[in-house]
C-alpha cells in the first residue's frame, strides 16, 4: 500500500501533464498573446509580480557564468525543434504540391468505387454522356471544356542511378491545357497528335534520367522523343504528357480513359453536376471537386508524415525534458543560498517558482527558435518523392511555413515549461535555515 500511493500520483501527475500539453500545442495564438499580456500586468502591478521579476532579473544576468549548462538545454530543445518542424514540413509540403492542382470550378469524374485515377475505367459511350452535361463550360465553339485523359504508370531509371521508379504517364487532348490554365510549357513545345512524343513536368525530369529536351526514351517496348517541359507548381509535374490516342494504341487500352475533367459554368454548378450524373442510368461515375479530390488522396499520406513527426518529436522531447530537469536542479543547488536569502527578506515562494520557471522557458524559447531556425535554412525547399496513388513517384518540396515554425516554438516553451517545473518548486520549497547552513 505504501508503493501504491507515490504510483498512483505519479501516474496521476503525467495525465495532468498529458493534458497541459495536448491542450498547449492546440492553443491559438491569440489566447496564448491573452494569457501573455495577463501575466505582465500580474508582473507589473502586483507586489508578488515585481519579486518574480527582480529575481529573474538576477537569474538571467548570471546565465554567463552558467553558459555550459545553460547550452544543454538550447541545443537539446534546438534539436527537438528542428527535426519536429522538418518531419511537419515534409508533409506540409506534400499536402499543399498534391492539393495545389485542385480547384472549385474544376471538377473530376472516375467511376464508381475507383479510389484513385489509375484504377479507374470509362467507356466511350459513358465520356460522351459526361460532356453533354449542361454544367460544364463551352468554348466560342460550343464545345465542353473537358478533357478526358487515361493514366498508366510506366518505368524509367531515376536520376540517382541505383534503380528504376515508377512515373504517371498521361495521355490528354488538346482540351487538358484549356481546363487546367495553369500549366504553362517552359521549354520546347508542345507534343503533335498522333506521333510518339512527350512533354514532361520539370519534378518529373529531376527525378529520372533521360528527360531533357531533345532526347529519348524507352516507354512501352516503343522509343518517345522529348519535346518539352512544363510546370504548374502541384503535382502534375511529376507527370509526363503525351497523345491520348497514342499512349491508349501503346498500352492496348482501346478508346477507354480513366477520367474526365471537366470545366464547370461557375464554382455553384458543381452539385447540379453531380446530380445531373446521377440521374443518367448509363453512368455509374463518382463526381468530385478537383480541390476535394486532390485533397483525400494527400490526406492519408499527409496524416501518417505528421504522426510520425509527432512521435520522433516527442521521444526526443522526453531527453530535452531530462536535460532540462537536470540542468535547472544544479541550477537550484548552486543559487541556494542566494534563493534562501531572498525568501528570509520576504521574498514569497510563488515569485521564486515563477523565476526559475521563466529562466528555463527563456532558455527553451532560444533553443526554439534555432531549431526552427535550422530547420528553416537546411529543409525549406527541399525537394523529395513519395509513392502517390500507390504506384507512381510525386515530387514535393518541403514546406517550412510561419504556422510550422510556431508549432515548433510552442513545443520547445512546452519542453522548458515542464523542465522548469520541478526545479522550480525545489526552489520555493527548499528550507531556509537548512539551504543557509549549507552554504
Amino acid at each position: 500500500m505504501s508503493l501504491l500511493k507515490p504510483l498512483l500520483r505519479g501516474l496521476l501527475l503525467i495525465l495532468v501533464l498529458a493534458v497541459f500539453l495536448t491542450a498547449w500545442i492546440a492553443l491559438p495564438w491569440p489566447f496564448l498573446l491573452g494569457i501573455a499580456v495577463l501575466f505582465a500586468l500580474w508582473m507589473a502591478f502586483t507586489r508578488s509580480g515585481r519579486q518574480a521579476a527582480s529575481v529573474t532579473q538576477v537569474g538571467i544576468s548570471t546565465l554567463g557564468q552558467r553558459l555550459g549548462a545553460s547550452s544543454v538545454v538550447i541545443v537539446g530543445i534546438a534539436g527537438v525543434v528542428g527535426v519536429l518542424v522538418a518531419l511537419l514540413a515534409m508533409a506540409e509540403g506534400y499536402r499543399q504540391t498534391v492539393s495545389a492542382a485542385g480547384n472549385d470550378e474544376t471538377a473530376i469524374v472516375l467511376r464508381g468505387g475507383s479510389a484513385a485515377e489509375l484504377m479507374s475505367v470509362l467507356s466511350r459511350d459513358q465520356i460522351n454522356a459526361i460532356e453533354r452535361a449542361p454544367e460544364i463550360a463551352r468554348d466560342k465553339d460550343g464545345r465542353p471544356l473537358a478533357s478526358a485523359e487515361l493514366v498508366v504508370a510506366a518505368n524509367l531509371p531515376r536520376s540517382n542511378g541505383k534503380d528504376d521508379g515508377s512515373v504517371t504517364l498521361r495521355g490528354v487532348g488538346d482540351r487538358a491545357w484549356v481546363v487546367r490554365p495553369n500549366l504553362k510549357v517552359v521549354q520546347g513545345r508542345i507534343f503533335e497528335a498522333g506521333r510518339r512524343e512527350l512533354v514532361v513536368g520539370k519534378g518529373a525530369q529531376k527525378q529520372f534520367k533521360g528527360l531533357e529536351v531533345g532526347k529519348q526514351v524507352r516507354l512501352g517496348n516503343e522509343t518517345w522523343a522529348v519535346v518539352g517541359v512544363f510546370e504548374s507548381g502541384d503535382g502534375m509535374e511529376s507527370e509526363m504528357w503525351a497523345d491520348a490516342e497514342v499512349v491508349s494504341s501503346t498500352y492496348r487500352r482501346g478508346s477507354s480513359r480513366a477520367s474526365v475533367y471537366a470545366k464547370l459554368a461557375n464554382a455553384k454548378a458543381f452539385n447540379g453536376f453531380k446530380a445531373t450524373l446521377k440521374a443518367d442510368p448509363r453512368l455509374q461515375v463518382e463526381a468530385d471537386t478537383t480541390r476535394g479530390y486532390f485533397g483525400k488522396q494527400s490526406e492519408p499520406i499527409t496524416k501518417v508524415l505528421r504522426i510520425i513527426g509527432i512521435i520522433v518529436g516527442s521521444i526526443m522531447a522526453i531527453g530535452a525534458i531530462f536535460g532540462a530537469l537536470n540542468t535547472m536542479f544544479a541550477t537550484v543547488a548552486a543559487r541556494a543560498r542566494e534563493i534562501a536569502t531572498l525568501r528570509a527578506i520576504g521574498f514569497r515562494g510563488m515569485p521564486v517558482v515563477v523565476a526559475v520557471m521563466l529562466e528555463t522557458m527563456l532558455l527553451a524559447a532560444l533553443g526554439g527558435a534555432l531549431g526552427g531556425m535550422l530547420a528553416w535554412l537546411v529543409f525549406n525547399g527541399y525537394t523529395a518523392s513519395t509513392l502517390a496513388g500507390g504506384v507512381a513517384q510525386l515530387s514535393f518540396e518541403f514546406k517550412v511555413t510561419p504556422a510550422l515554425l510556431w508549432e515548433g516554438l510552442k513545443w520547445a516553451l512546452a519542453i522548458g515549461f515542464i523542465g522548469g517545473l520541478f526545479p522550480a518548486l525545489r526552489a520555493s520549497t527548499l528550507p531556509v535555515t537548512d539551504a543557509l547552513r549549507a552554504a
